[in-house]
């Protein structure tokens, strides 16, 4: 499985940038910590990919398995009829 990559997310900066905008410090920072907490959630292109990629796999051999099951019943109806 492919490891989670994580965006850089330079709160000093966007700490700055809102202050500059005209937040107080108590509002800069706790913006910042929401958006900080948020991005902890969210997942990078490759990680999803990746895990898109998995699950393909693991419901394509699911498919395959169900597919040689079903023929092995129609196999044995033909071969004994009732």
């Amino acid at each position: 499985m492919c490891p989670m990559s994580t965006a850089t997310f330079d709160t000093l900066e966007a700490t700055r940038r809102l202050r500059d905008a005209g937040f107080d410090e108590k509002q800069a920072e706790t913006a910042v910590r929401v958006i900080a907490d948020a991005q902890e959630r969210l997942v990078t292109r490759e990680h999803f990919d990746a895990k898109l990629e998995s699950m393909e796999l693991r419901l394509t051999l699911k498919i395959g398995a169900l597919v040689a099951a079903v023929g092995g019943i129609i196999v044995a109806v033909l071969r004994f009829p009732h």
